[in-house]
């Protein structure tokens, strides 16, 4: 695996280092050791599938806040996806600044989401699917979220959005929820 880290300190992309033949190629997806040398989270407590029907659909932005938070290995498998990561450590330099980066079936690139980091994507092409392996297990209690279009956060979709949940549209804005996320999301709450 090629690992890049982004500007946003432990967020990484991984590209697949692909060893070819006249069958194609084989390339390692997960490796617990190489990804401890990176100082990545290398557990898979879950693996989760999303299929979307249409192009245009959002996810997100989605997280979990401490002891539950989650770091995430996004993949597109099927189609394309613009993912979005948002840093939500309030000790961070980079603390609400964010990446996009286009995952899609081609490039088979992944994107490494460290803990305490908002995530989602929009869909490029009908009929995308997309795996995600999970640092932490779900736990309802713990989930939280940011609207995809608020204007504090500044980011930038591609497309029209076509389909999006309406817990997804329920998501109260940044100005409304900061206290909470600096509170729950700092490095004491993280270690606890």
């Amino acid at each position: 695996m090629i690992f890049t880290e982004t500007k946003l300190k432990g967020a990484y992309i991984i590209d697949l280092d692909r060893m070819k033949d006249e069958r194609g190629f084989f390339a390692r997806a997960f490796c617990q050791k190489e990804f401890r040398d990176h100082g990545l989270k290398a557990v898979i407590a879950q693996a989760n599938v999303a299929s979307n029907a249409r192009k245009g659909t959002l996810r997100g932005m989605h997280f979990q806040y401490p002891p539950a938070a989650e770091s995430k290995l996004v993949r597109c498998t099927r189609g394309a996806i613009l993912d979005i990561i948002v840093d939500l450590r309030p000790e961070s330099s980079t603390y609400l600044e964010h990446i996009s980066i286009e995952l899609n079936e081609d490039n088979m690139t992944a994107l490494y989401v460290p803990e305490r980091f908002a995530h989602g994507y929009q869909v490029l092409l009908d009929n995308t699917d997309t795996t995600y392996q999970m640092g932490e297990f779900y736990t309802p209690g713990a989930e939280g979220g940011l609207p995809y279009d608020d204007p504090w956060l500044g980011l930038r979709w591609p497309l029209p959005v076509s389909v999006i949940s309406s817990r997804d549209q329920a998501f109260r804005p940044l100005r409304e929820v900061e206290d909470e996320i600096e509170r729950r999301m700092s490095p004491a709450k993280s270690a606890a």
